[in-house]
């Protein structure tokens, strides 16, 4: 199952292993250019046969940036680089997404930042100016545009991050979101801007469309499962293709205690309650839990973070322990 192809949309994923977004803070100065660095880091991963890679998260705007050294698609001057990193991936057979992402109160950055709301994430962190519906409405553009140059670079998947205590995340949870106006209140007002941002994507872009969650807030007045059931079904009315499941970051405090696949019921009860495609995510790094979790049917794409940080030929030990074989890249083959 594991190696078994999958239809995403318009694009058929050789394999269901997924390299999930992850920062690289590799940016040599506040360019948001793609460096030398990322076009050996991603295209090595599609040597080592992951069927998908999902950039890092890649700033919307100026603003939007997690670090002054994050990866950005606000200019048309990113588009070249971007290019020559699809490119790269493309050349090895695997398929690339990116993750189009504004990190709202939790920018690291000298420059004032700004939220849904003016709440500091944390004593370490600056307070947020709250966003006027002048400035959300430039960002709703913002991501339009980022998905316009996705494409002109020639991206197969977008995943939106609406996950880990990002903007988006922002708006959709209570402890985030104070708002009094259309864009926060009850949580189809604070579903407002993922909408937005989702509807105006879909007009210059159309192939597969991501979203990432976190499904759980991890506190009693926070969001659950539950609640991204009920958003995952309006997910799914707006065209969305699969949800990546993870959970968490949206305050400082977080699970209890961790394990391998301790986010994957999250992944499951929406799939089953929501009908809709989900990723799973969080601390798998065995072939045998991998095939487990796609196998019953508690997701459909199981997404590797750190583990292909550790290794990047992750399929190639996978299938080994699994008794698949797969096709080695030529240059590989009297070594695989």
């Amino acid at each position: 199952m594991l190696f078994s192809s999958y239809q995403l949309k318009n694009i058929t994923l050789k394999n269901r292993i997924v390299m999930a977004p992850m920062c690289m803070y590799s940016c040599m100065d506040e360019s948001g250019l793609v460096q030398d660095f990322h076009k050996i880091h991603y295209p090595s991963r599609a040597v080592g046969q992951v069927g998908l890679l999902i950039v890092e998260a890649t700033a919307v705007t100026p603003q939007g940036r997690i670090s002054p050294y994050d990866l950005g698609i606000w200019s048309d001057d990113h588009v070249a680089g971007l290019q020559e990193l699809t490119r790269l991936v493309h050349s090895q057979g695997s398929h690339i997404g990116i993750q189009l992402a504004h990190a709202g109160r939790k920018a690291e950055l000298k420059d004032p930042i700004i939220a849904p709301s003016a709440i500091a994430f944390s004593d370490r962190y600056q307070t947020p100016q709250e966003m006027t519906v002048a400035q959300i409405h430039e960002t709703v553009e913002a991501f339009k545009e980022g998905a316009r140059r996705s494409k002109e670079a020639g991206f197969d998947v977008i995943e939106l991050h609406a996950a880990h205590g990002y903007l988006i995340n922002q708006f959709l949870s209570p402890l985030s979101n104070h708002r009094e106006d259309e864009y926060g209140g009850d949580r189809d007002k604070r579903f407002r801007i993922l909408k937005e941002v989702i509807e105006a994507v879909n007009t210059v872009w159309d192939g597969p469309l991501l979203v990432r969650v976190s499904a759980h807030d991890y506190d009693p007045e926070g969001l659950t499962p539950a609640d991204y059931v009920y958003y995952a079904k309006q997910l799914k009315e707006l065209g969305v293709d699969l949800i990546d499941v993870s959970s968490g970051a949206v305050i400082s405090k977080g699970p209890s205690s961790v394990y391998p696949g301790y986010q994957v019921p999250f992944a499951e009860q929406i799939r089953r309650e929501a009908d809709i495609p989900t990723g799973a995510v969080g601390l798998i790094t065995e072939p045998e839990h991998a095939e487990e979790i796609l196998q019953n049917g508690r997701a459909d794409l199981v997404f590797l973070a750190r583990e292909l940080l550790r290794d990047p030929y992750w399929p190639r030990r996978a299938a080994k322990q699994l008794g698949v074989e797969i096709e080695a890249p030529a240059q590989y083959e009297r070594g695989w």
